[in-house]
């Protein structure tokens, strides 16, 4: 990769891991299930009636946006305003590594090799590890929340590949279509009408500002970038630089929130990165004019998301397997 694209991917991971900043205080403007809904209202309108139609089947949008919006995110959201550090989940989050995996070997039929069981292994021991150091002092049941978001986002991957979506800008848009709707009934049913009313009226700048840059900056921007370079490099170059995106995330979560970051998360962050790392590079994969690589995840931060598989461009799959879609 040129030092300009480098430094692009670099820029990308550090928007991500400030994402999880920028979500601890949309938090502290409004109910979780409503700042989900407004995050993804944000991306979806107005592109939707711009980007043209999805070029899937309805059944996979639904499902995606479902799982991956109403579900992954509702519990993430809601586990950082039960009480999860923001630093702190953007590196639990990463486990979606080792429930993409579980979820594409029980629906798939996908078999992990030793390489990447061992690098699973290692990356859920760091999970463990964080959860201990959390159990000292945090609510358990925020972090359980978390980790569920993490297998929400394993089954949305694995979801996302069975689609195989040929266009990746559309896709987000109209999977960013489908989670505003449900999680606004949700929040009026859990959260209630006032306290959506009382959030709407009293809207700060702050508010505005987290909106906009989880919604703008963190989805649409890094999903441009993201793919942006997944066509112009093979996988193998660029899914590396996701791992940092919990390096930016604790740090920044340490720097603007004073978020304490112990000797044990650190170790935990370690274990986490050398886990997916290994599970993520393939030394001696062909990268050149004659391999295809094969899309396995929704997940623009899963390091192990697009996994290249050498196959001659003769093959019978199908164009919209090709890269284009990180997440």
């Amino acid at each position: 990769m040129s030092p300009r694209h480098i430094a692009l991917a670099v820029l990308v991971a550090a928007v991500w891991g400030l994402n999880f900043v920028l979500i601890h205080v949309g938090l502290q403007n409004f109910p979780p299930l409503l700042f989900c809904a407004l995050r993804f209202a944000v991306v979806a309108v107005p592109a939707v009636f711009f980007v043209g139609p999805p070029r899937v089947a309805v059944r996979w949008v639904l499902a995606v946006g479902l799982v991956l919006g109403v579900v992954k995110f509702g519990l993430l959201f809601l586990g950082m305003h039960a009480g999860m550090p923001a630093g702190l989940s953007s590196l639990v989050l990463q486990g979606q590594a080792v429930f993409t995996a579980l979820f594409a070997a029980a629906l798939l039929g996908e078999r992990p090799g030793g390489r990447r069981l061992a690098g699973l292994a290692v990356a859920f021991a760091g999970i463990g590890l964080s959860a201990v150091d959390h159990g000292l002092g945090g609510p358990v049941g925020a972090f359980a929340l978390v980790v569920l978001a993490a297998a929400a986002w394993g089954l949305s991957n694995v979801l996302t590949r069975r689609a195989a979506p040929p266009d990746a800008l559309r896709w987000m848009v109209w999977v960013s279509a489908v989670p505003p709707l449900p999680l606004l009934a949700l929040s009026l049913l859990v959260e209630g009408p006032e306290a959506d009313l009382r959030a709407l009226r009293e809207i700060t700048p702050a508010g505005l500002g987290a909106i906009g840059y989880v919604g703008l900056v963190s989805t649409l921007f890094g999903f441009v970038a993201w793919s942006y370079l997944l066509r112009r490099y093979d996988a193998t170059a660029v899914a590396p630089y996701s791992l940092l995106v919990p390096v930016f995330g604790m740090s920044s979560a340490w720097l603007l929130l004073g978020e304490p970051v112990s000797p044990q998360a650190c170790a935990a962050a370690l274990l986490v990165i050398t886990g997916i790392g290994i599970t993520a590079l393939r030394p001696g994969a062909s990268t050149g004019p004659g391999t295809v690589p094969m899309p396995e995840s929704d997940a623009p931060t899963d390091a192990g998301a697009r996994r290249p598989r050498t196959r001659p461009r003769r093959s019978a799959e199908p164009a919209a397997a090709r890269p284009g879609r990180p997440g």
